[in-house]
């Protein structure tokens, strides 16, 4: 009788520690920067089911793989470009240490975006590639520590555009609660940008984001002795430097990302996050996995709380709609968008 009792004892203890393994790993959380929505909702029913030991869509931790855009999905784009298009344009046509400095093709991509951004002139055609290419030689020779610190202290200035807030500061609030949200539901993420790897790790670090989670443009690197040799033929000294050259090595867009991806996570993604085209072949690839996945595009369509374009933003959500995409309405669907201190100002030029 004893023996029988053992057993059953030791029984209901596996059952019981069985039971335990298959609850929600976290309890449920709470979105205050977000009213309801279907974005969130949708999200939430996703996660819900791919989490869910007893669900047929159930995917393991080691899968849970998330793959965020950064500038426009969640750094503000809208002031009045991108953050690296405005910081080259300060590097090349204000900053006294270089602009004497640049060659004329720099100058003239620098002048580009002063114009963009001035005078609202187009830009011209295929110039991610040209601003790739210009930015490339504009932080040639800086070490990595140089270039560090020379991303944050152009992020600590005055976001223009608005009062409250520097560039650095400048997160989608209600953004980072799907990162807290993913990671305590098993989720890894990425950030996988089109803007350099250097000044997405600088400006991402305060959100405690690991450098080796982040994938962007790319310049060659090279050490600070190294001269022309190729580093298959150097090596590398205790007290050198790694420092920029001038050679573009990939702009992180469209399907580059998708190549990035596999080179450096080597898993397809499960979720995807972006806010343009640039971001539709991540999306496609992470809707191509065997396992549930989903996609959602941010569309900029508030024109009271941020520099957008409504009309613009809502002719780009028929569209990702179209293309089987969950939609996230700034407007609609944030409390907040940069944090309740913030606020709207004109742009101004100096």
């Amino acid at each position: 009788m004893k023996k029988c009792l053992l057993l059953f004892t030791l029984l209901g203890a596996l059952l019981f520690t069985s039971c335990h393994k298959d609850a929600p790993a976290s309890p449920d959380f709470t979105f205050t920067m977000w009213n309801p929505c279907e974005s969130i909702t949708a999200l939430k029913e996703y996660v819900a089911d791919v989490t869910n030991p007893n669900s047929k869509n159930f995917i393991a931790e080691e899968d849970r793989i998330v793959t965020f855009d950064m500038d426009g999905t969640f750094v503000g784009e809208l002031y009045p470009s991108y953050f690296e298009y405005n910081m080259l344009e300060y590097r090349v046509l204000d900053d006294a240490s270089y602009r004497d400095k640049a060659p004329e093709d720099v100058k003239q991509a620098a002048r580009n975006i002063r114009d963009f951004v001035r005078n609202g002139k187009k830009l011209p055609d295929h110039f991610d590639m040209i601003h790739a290419r210009a930015a490339a030689t504009a932080y040639a020779g800086m070490s990595l520590a140089e270039f560090d610190a020379y991303v944050k202290a152009y992020a600590s200035k005055n976001a223009n555009g608005f009062s409250g807030m520097t560039y650095g500061e400048s997160f989608y609030k209600p953004m980072l609660e799907i990162f807290d949200y993913l990671t305590a539901k098993g989720f890894t993420f990425y950030v996988v940008s089109g803007s350099d790897r250097f000044i997405c790790r600088a400006l991402v670090e305060p959100l405690g984001i690991d450098p080796k989670h982040v994938i962007g443009m790319d310049v060659r690197l090279k050490s600070s002795s190294q001269g022309t040799e190729a580093g298959v033929n150097y090596t590398l000294g205790k007290e050198e430097d790694i420092i920029r050259t001038d050679e573009l090595i990939i702009k992180n867009l469209k399907t580059n990302k998708v190549l990035q991806i596999i080179q450096e996570i080597g898993k397809v993604p499960v979720l995807s996050f972006g806010n343009s085209g640039g971001d539709s072949a991540m999306h496609n690839y992470c809707l191509s996995n065997e396992l549930k996945s989903a996609a959602f595009m941010l569309i900029a369509d508030d024109e009271e709380r941020d520099h957008a374009n409504r009309e613009k933003a809502l002719a780009l959500g028929t569209q990702w709609r179209e293309a089987g995409y969950h939609v996230i309405s700034m407007r609609d669907d944030f409390k907040t968008i940069y944090g309740y201190g913030v606020q709207k100002t004109p742009f101004v030029f100096e």
